[in-house]
């Protein structure tokens, strides 16, 4: 989008971005990091963000699908791609053809990548407990990576698992990490990457083990933090609108969508160009917004387009209205809808632009 119209958009801080990357980087004892920019980069432009961490001496990252994969290959040639979501037969060649690394994940997958006669670069994914994507079998899985490692054309450089509690479940994580550990004990040789911990596993644990080279840092580099941590972190999308109108309300007038705010008394309503259809989840309404340094109350039922806030006289037409990112963080905004702020950044649409800015 060449052109913005509309009065609402997402203010990406470029320089916020590389702030939490270089503060988790430098955290960590020598490992590598692999930003996670799937999903359009949690909502947050997977081209710019990679753009940015480029700068930053960053040559891999992560993504769920193929079609994240080639829009990334076809500006980053020399950038390692990990798709760390299924790949099917009529992929590979594909992946193949644009060095991208597959998963194997499963043995319909693995029995598809012996057979193949072409270059092919994968990461292997245990199933350590989550049962999501994955080999739970531990034998069988040490003897598919063992298989994999003397193929001339697989070049297996990765193998990795994921955590399903490793924010609140300390006991369940544990089991992953001896389940990850006992098969890397049996294998072979092992591959040049080993990574195991997702946001919540990099800030409380990643520091105690010595068996892994890399990490997978998600929510994290976006400014949002899944675990209280003793680690400043910036956020990195605010999403914002501007007030285009104020109206005068009184007692026996009533407002949206089902009527449901009609006052008692005389108030001022301000109404917002933004709605459920630009991810501010209808059941914020008994959320705040932040207009000139001060929260302010959303009121009635939040619509596709249009939301209404109560205010005050000092509030005009045109000032500018922050959803989160300033003084009301995405998690409180998440918490109040009953989610987390995964869902809140993926929410916003296509259709809020992106605006970036960078000072270095």
């Amino acid at each position: 989008m060449n052109e913005i119209y509309r009065q609402t958009w997402a203010e990406i801080n470029l320089d916020n971005l590389a702030y939490n990357y270089n503060s988790i980087k430098n955290y960590l004892n020598n490992k590598i990091v692999i930003p996670i920019i799937k999903a359009n980069a949690y909502g947050h432009g997977d081209i710019k963000v990679m753009e940015r961490l480029y700068k930053e001496g960053v040559r891999i990252c992560g993504v769920s699908l193929l079609e994240e994969a080639l829009l990334l290959r076809n500006i980053f040639s020399d950038i390692v791609i990990i798709m760390l979501g299924p790949a099917l037969e009529k992929d590979l060649k594909i992946c193949s053809n644009n060095r991208i690394d597959i998963t194997i994940y499963n043995e319909d997958i693995y029995e598809l990548v012996l057979k193949c006669d072409f270059n092919l670069n994968c990461q292997f994914k245990i199933d350590s407990g989550m049962s999501r994507y994955g080999i739970k079998d531990i034998n069988k899985a040490v003897k598919m990576v063992n298989l994999l490692m003397e193929k001339d054309n697989i070049n297996l450089r990765g193998i990795y698992t994921h955590f399903a509690t490793a924010e609140d479940n300390k006991e369940f994580y544990n089991k992953q990490i001896e389940v990850m550990q006992l098969v890397l004990s049996k294998l072979d040789k092992l591959p040049s990457m080993v990574h195991m911990s997702n946001s919540a596993s990099i800030l409380q644990f990643e520091n105690d083990y010595d068996f892994t080279t890399h990490v997978r840092l998600g929510i994290s580099l976006y400014g949002s933090l899944p675990v209280s941590f003793g680690i400043n972190l910036k956020p990195v999308m605010r999403l914002c609108t501007k007030i285009v109108q104020i109206k005068k309300l009184n007692p026996g007038d009533c407002l949206g969508y089902g009527i449901t705010y009609c006052p008692n008394k005389p108030v001022y309503v301000a109404t917002l160009p933004i709605g459920y259809a630009d991810g501010i989840w209808k059941a914020y309404k008994k959320g705040y917004v932040e207009i000139n340094n001060k929260k302010y109350k959303i009121i009635a039922t939040i619509c596709m387009d249009v939301c209404f806030v109560k205010v005050d006289k000092s509030i005009k037409i045109g000032d500018v209205v922050t959803i989160f990112g300033g003084l009301i963080p995405v998690e409180v905004v998440g918490s109040t809808v009953k989610t987390n702020s995964y869902e809140i950044f993926t929410s916003v649409s296509y259709r809020v632009p992106r605006i970036y800015v960078e000072e270095k």
